[in-house]
């Protein structure tokens, strides 16, 4: 019987699992080695990890939860979470194992347009964030492939950062006050039809239906709905927000008592959608580690 049970090996749950481990209290985190980043070569916007690989900062943050006693990391994927009782049943492919509690660290999956080769260079030349991957892009030519309102967002974002931004809106309609505002901000407009993204050496080159293909240095693309990478949050019945996220206060409780939610896959009812950074995640899965212990110490 473990206190805690941590499912999900990224920033969230290596922070949750460390936090645990400095109060001694018996955690066991499981890493299925699936992550939002997976594809992305280096991680931003952490203050002294900015330009970090992922594996990196994973490979240093096991060697450091090394040193507690009382955690325990495995690599293993996990089936399901149950509640039985007092208790919680965590189902692997090596068995069953039991907590007195449950951290979901296992973050979501963006749904991404259906454009031709977008998936092949999504994280290395296709990205959703700018304040991940806008500054690497300084001086050089940005794309923009989104339609209304992520489009106004992502533009006003990336406006100060290219040398020039083009926006393909796939023949979605833009208000005259939107053209009018992107206009202001010195986008060109594309409402042809994108046939499909290719990787150009270190560039993206964007074939049009209609039009001569034209090749930005990278592309930033407005995704859908977030979706739960893990089926977890059915399992457990929990409550989720319009994003697609689990609902969660401010400690990462969620509305099941016992099981808390830290990263992407959750925010508070506050936040239209989560906080998605590196130093979030990690945030957000101490917060939820401080949560658990304090919950134990009621017991």
């Amino acid at each position: 019987m473990y206190d805690v049970i941590v499912v999900g090996g990224g920033p969230a749950g290596l922070q949750a699992a460390l936090t645990l481990g400095r109060m001694h209290k018996s955690v066991l985190l499981l890493d299925s080695g699936s992550y939002r980043n997976g594809r992305v070569s280096h991680m931003h916007n952490f203050v002294t990890n900015d330009g970090t690989p992922p594996e990196k900062f994973r490979e240093q943050a096991r060697a450091e939860l090394s040193a507690y006693d009382t955690v325990e990391v495995r690599d293993e994927t996990v089936d399901a979470v149950a509640r039985d009782g007092a208790r919680f049943v965590v189902t692997t492919g090596g068995g069953v194992l039991e907590s007195r509690l449950v951290i979901l660290a296992t973050g979501v999956r963006d749904e991404l347009p259906a454009t031709p080769g977008l998936d092949d260079i999504w994280g290395e030349l296709a990205y959703g964030c700018p304040f991940c991957h806008g500054h690497e892009l300084s001086g050089r030519a940005i794309g923009v492939l989104a339609g209304p309102p992520a489009v106004l967002h992502l533009v006003g974002l990336l406006a100060p950062i290219g040398s020039s931004v083009t926006v393909f809106t796939e023949g979605a309609d833009l208000s005259a006050d939107d053209a009018a505002l992107l206009d202001s901000l010195g986008a060109t407009v594309h409402a042809e039809p994108v046939l499909g993204v290719t990787r150009t050496d270190d560039e993206v080159r964007v074939e049009l239906d209609g039009a001569d293909d034209l090749t930005v240095a990278g592309l930033f693309v407005g995704t859908g709905r977030l979706v739960q990478s893990a089926p977890f949050a059915e399992q457990l019945g929990l409550d989720l927000q319009d994003s697609g996220c689990i609902t969660v206060d401010d400690f990462g409780r969620t509305s099941l008592p016992g099981v808390h939610a830290a990263g992407d896959l959750a925010h508070r009812s506050s936040f239209p959608m989560p906080m998605a950074s590196v130093l979030a995640a990690a945030a957000a899965g101490q917060l939820a580690a401080v949560a658990c212990v304090q919950q134990l110490l009621a017991h």
